[in-house]
């Protein structure tokens, strides 16, 4: 991607389809960055992104700790509930979702996108916070309790510090999500100025011809806060693989 963004036509085609630029045309970043609204769907790609990745952690990880730590009437009905929302199709509900949208007055906005992608991410987040929370030991809690801790006081002070590699494991996976998505933003951005990267990428294939040099920068641009993400929580994601009990003896 990074080569053939750097080649004209001739060369991804016919001349050098898979050697090296022979020669580096950096033009096509900024023709990617000027001619074809970039900034403006990265901007909204961005926006989009952080805001469900935020929601979506915040929502999961509090309901993932009800469930996991309190007892209470029909707390495992409720978990199964969430947890069948991995399994329902996204092309099922797609249609339902635009006449929500219409009639919750939300179409055109970021809200369209951001409601839907936190929903569909609750899910599979939830199941990862509560497989963690359950393999905390409640000696932790007891020990917060004895010690004048309120509930409120455990769950930030002791809990969440011991499942950040949960946390930056899943910011990774859900901010992915978010920036990947295609079919919800095609069905439900229709405003040019809402529209993410995704869509944007549309905008290079013209009826004749179509800059691939320039579509390949703009890729290459898509790619990096993908990059950046992991590359600033890698350490934590590796050590929720490894993770191990915190209590020892």
């Amino acid at each position: 991607m990074i080569a053939y963004s750097l080649k004209n036509n001739d060369e991804i085609f016919v001349t050098n389809p898979f050697g090296l630029p022979t020669h580096f045309r950096f033009e096509n970043y900024k023709t990617a960055w000027t001619s074809f609204n970039v900034p403006q769907y990265f901007t909204n790609s961005v926006i989009v992104s952080v805001v469900t990745v935020v929601f979506s952690l915040s929502f999961a990880v509090l309901f993932a700790y009800a469930v996991a730590r309190m007892k209470w009437r029909l707390s495992g009905a409720v978990r199964v509930y969430m947890t069948i929302g991995m399994f329902v199709p996204v092309q099922v509900i797609m249609i339902p979702l635009a006449i929500l949208m219409r009639d919750f007055h939300l179409a055109n906005s970021y809200l369209t996108l951001i409601v839907p992608y936190i929903a569909f991410n609750l899910s599979f987040a939830t199941l990862v916070f509560y497989g963690f929370f359950r393999s905390v030991p409640v000696d932790l809690e007891e020990a917060a309790c004895i010690d004048g801790a309120s509930i409120y006081r455990t769950f930030f002070s002791v809990m969440l510090p011991l499942i950040r590699p949960s946390i930056a494991t899943m910011i990774i996976f859900v901010f992915l999500a978010a920036w990947n998505e295609f079919p919800i933003a095609m069905m439900l951005i229709s405003k040019e100025s809402l529209k993410t990267l995704p869509l944007g990428l549309l905008f290079f294939q013209g009826q004749f011809t179509t800059d691939w040099g320039a579509m390949g920068a703009a890729m290459t641009i898509a790619s990096l806060p993908t990059l950046l993400l992991y590359m600033l929580f890698s350490e934590q994601v590796e050590n929720a693989l490894t993770v191990g009990s915190a209590v020892k003896g």
